[in-house]
């Protein structure tokens, strides 16, 4: 599994997985899904992972045993989900939420890489323009590349640990406190906090319309949410199953529930409804969620323009500050 994941990887792997949702919805079994996207797959590299996944298929292991055992290329987010869709029998429903949310991501991270090109361009020409008068005037090249590389390298390191961080392949651990982080951070922590609940309510629909019980279905959709935050409240409940209560009284007591979800969970729970609320919050919450992110990649790039475009007519401001100030003590004023 790559490092970082580039927008042409991430549309790889949406259309791993709307083409696995096609063969699903057409009735075509997984075995013979995955053998023809083994030999026609989105991209070379998926041939030996595939490959091997049919190999512990044909085992006789289930589809989540044996996606299990790619780690390093199949994220934990995307395990939790289908080992959902596998359990409900709406593995087709899952992987177009799949498909779905790589999908998004390729678009949101090419729209920020096409509209973050000029201001990169604007700071890489401010950091080599501005000791250019100096470099000019003594030749020294030393000077030069510690005003400009150094100050450059730092700053692709920082960004790089940045991405890396945000991957999801990582463990719980490091996902829960990449969560943490970003929970407090306007619109970008409720964008990816709706979208979790998206997740949620469709794989607890998926669940429970497949007669899964609705504990077992409340701790597999909580996985599946890619959110370690509401898997681990929904682990918290399990005291109050015990003694005889309902997960509206539970989410009723959490704080990890917007007051919208609980509202629309107790209305179809009460109603006998809870599939049609479950399919509504799904559609709200993605659609919100969506919409956030697409404003945080719109904004982003505007944001650093601002602030390189700042930076460089603080260094304007002050070369000529500099230069007035020395014509002044030249001329004796």
């Amino acid at each position: 599994m790559p490092i970082f994941f580039s927008p042409g990887q991430l549309s790889q792997r949406a259309e791993f997985y709307r083409q696995l949702g096609q063969y699903a919805s057409a009735g075509i079994g997984v075995v013979q899904a995955l053998d023809q996207l083994q030999r026609q797959p989105p991209a070379a590299s998926y041939r030996k992972p595939v490959q091997r996944v049919l190999s512990r298929l044909a085992q006789g292991l289930p589809l989540t045993d044996s996606l299990a055992g790619e780690p390093r290329w199949l994220p934990h987010f995307d395990l939790a989900l289908i080992q959902a869709g596998e359990m409900s029998g709406r593995l087709d429903a899952c992987f177009r939420l799949l498909a779905e949310h790589y999908s998004d991501r390729a678009r949101l991270m090419r729209q920020m890489v096409s509209d973050l090109m000029y201001p990169a361009f604007v700071l890489h020409l401010a950091v080599f323009l501005f000791p250019f008068p100096d470099f000019f005037a003594s030749g020294n090249l030393t000077p030069y590349l510690l005003k400009t590389l150094g100050l450059l390298f730092p700053l692709y390191g920082l960004i790089a640990a940045l991405v890396y961080a945000a991957q999801g392949r990582h463990g719980e651990s490091w996902r829960a406190a990449v969560e943490r982080v970003l929970a407090p951070v306007p619109v970008l922590g409720t964008g990816r906090r709706f979208l979790a609940l998206a997740r949620l309510a469709a794989a607890l629909e998926a669940l429970l319309s497949a007669g899964v019980t609705i504990i077992e279905a409340w701790e597999l959709a909580a996985a599946a949410s890619g959110s370690p935050a509401l898997r681990r409240a929904v682990a918290g409940w399990k005291p109050l199953f015990d003694s005889g209560g309902t997960p509206a009284e539970a989410i009723r007591g959490s704080g990890d529930f917007p007051g919208f979800f609980v509202n629309h969970y107790h209305t179809g729970e009460v109603s006998g409804q809870l599939d049609q609320s479950l399919r509504q919050l799904h559609r709200f919450y993605q659609e919100e969620g969506v919409r956030k992110l697409h404003a945080v990649a719109q904004w982003t790039p505007r944001v650093v323009y601002l602030a390189v475009a700042l930076t460089v007519a603080y260094r304007v401001v002050g070369f000529y500050m500099g230069y007035f100030k020395q014509i002044g003590e030249a001329g004796g004023f």
